[in-house]
């Protein structure tokens, strides 16, 4: 039996439209260890052997979606064996673990790491792993490529039809005004009008460092903070996402139960309709199509953060996954993170854009969210200045934590002005 540790954590036609990004840098350093396996008599050792896989995905774990992938892996490679590892609480976790080299043999980079620290934890990845793949370079050093993306996102509401119908809503919403009164007609019918996830905490990144970084139209909105003292105040778009998320609090418009962790449960809530929406990326259309709802009963459209009819969305890699410096079965760990990506079917499967520009989405709702003509913006990779600055500064950017404490803050003028200070502090600190 497999051991699973449970500790915590277009795209058709539009992709084929947008110049991929990034283009080709410096190839990857030749890998002796694949050379050997393509030409030596090592071949079938090196791919063989049992690799040890960390995740996120604790929720494919259970379904067995994950075994049912390593299964099809195994019967390419006879001599190999996935484990699975589901950690919830995965950025947090697996930082803490980077330094006592408990890390297995694949695992997702975590988003708090700096590039130039990528070569003392990861090994580099072949070149021809990147061919039509976007976001080649995201976690590259000095040309090196270290990870590649697993999936493509864009982030909107995910939405039950049948909800909006029962509340007496006709179209989706396209103002802010209109989105807090379809939420008071969805409490009014007895709805949960957005399941917001308090409890989990990973999902509140979306009313903070997500939202910031494309609400603007620049990408650059995040990077350009280290050269703030106090970038956090109540009238830039700090204040206006986070106030959002405090408003919707205020207006009751959220789940009651704010301090647990009811991830899993909301997935059959916005799928039955008893809750109506999520603030996430399209990615969880599946979940909740897997939670028992008719896709037909699912939609997706673009936040509408503030009054005006035109709205920015991103379009961004989801988690990059990488080999540990530390596996003793490199390149079997390769050939299990080209399979996983290229072949498991994962992308469709858990309801992704393809990171493949070759490749067309075979979510309809995303046909819907670009009926809305959103305009896109193309995620870049944060600056290993700004990450420097985040630790520094103990922010724990993509975790959701400071976030949570944001909205739960009485005064958030004064939050913001405990978070400058830090943030100040951490600019004299590194010199930036």
């Amino acid at each position: 039996m497999r051991r699973i540790w449970n500790r915590w954590l277009l795209i058709g036609i539009l992709l084929l439209s947008l110049p991929a990004a990034g283009g080709c840098r410096e190839k990857a350093l030749p890998d002796p260890i694949a050379e050997q396996a393509k030409n030596g008599p090592q071949a079938d050792v090196l791919m063989s052997g049992t690799i040890h896989v960390m995740t996120n995905r604790v929720d494919l774990i259970e379904n067995g979606t994950l075994e049912k992938y390593a299964k099809r892996f195994e019967l390419k490679y006879p001599g190999a064996k996935v484990e699975f590892e589901g950690i919830t609480d995965y950025t947090n976790d697996v930082m803490a673990r980077l330094s006592t080299r408990d890390i297995g043999d694949v695992l997702l980079l975590p988003v708090s790491i700096a590039n130039k620290d990528l070569p003392s934890y990861f090994e580099p990845l072949e070149a021809s792993m990147f061919e039509h793949v976007r976001f080649p370079d995201f976690k590259a050093y000095n040309g090196v490529r270290y990870g590649i993306a697993t999936g493509s996102s864009t982030i909107g509401i995910v939405y039950n039809k049948k909800a909006f119908a029962k509340a007496g809503i006709n179209g989706v919403p396209q103002t802010l005004d209109a989105f807090y009164e379809a939420c008071a007609k969805l409490k009014a019918a007895g709805t949960i009008p957005l399941y917001m996830n308090y409890g989990a905490k990973w999902p509140l990144q979306q009313w903070g460092e997500n939202m910031v970084n494309y609400m603007t139209g620049s990408a650059d909105a995040l990077n350009n903070m280290v050269n703030e003292d106090e970038p956090f105040q109540l009238d830039n778009p700090w204040g206006q996402a986070v106030g959002i998320a405090k408003t919707l609090i205020n207006r009751g418009y959220v789940e009651d139960h704010l301090f647990s962790n009811s991830w899993e449960i909301s997935k059959s809530k916005i799928a039955s309709g008893e809750a109506a929406m999520y603030f996430l990326g399209n990615w969880a259309i599946q979940q909740v199509i897997d939670a028992g709802a008719d896709p037909k009963d699912i939609g997706l459209f673009p936040f509408p953060y503030d009054n005006n009819t035109q709205h920015y969305s991103p379009l961004t890699p989801d988690w990059f996954i990488g080999v540990s410096k530390f596996s003793t079965h490199k390149e079997l760990a390769r050939a299990w993170i080209e399979f996983y990506v290229k072949e498991s079917g994962y992308v469709n499967d858990s309801g992704f854009l393809p990171v493949d520009n070759t490749q067309k989405t075979t979510l309809p709702q995303f046909q819907e969210f670009l009926s809305y003509k959103p305009e896109l913006v193309e995620n870049k990779q944060q600056t290993d200045e700004f990450i420097e600055l985040a630790n520094k500064a103990g922010i724990s950017f993509w975790s959701g934590g400071y976030i949570q404490e944001l909205i739960a803050s009485p005064d958030l003028g004064k939050a913001f002005e405990e978070l400058n200070r830090r943030w100040k502090q951490a600019r004299r600190i590194s010199k930036i």
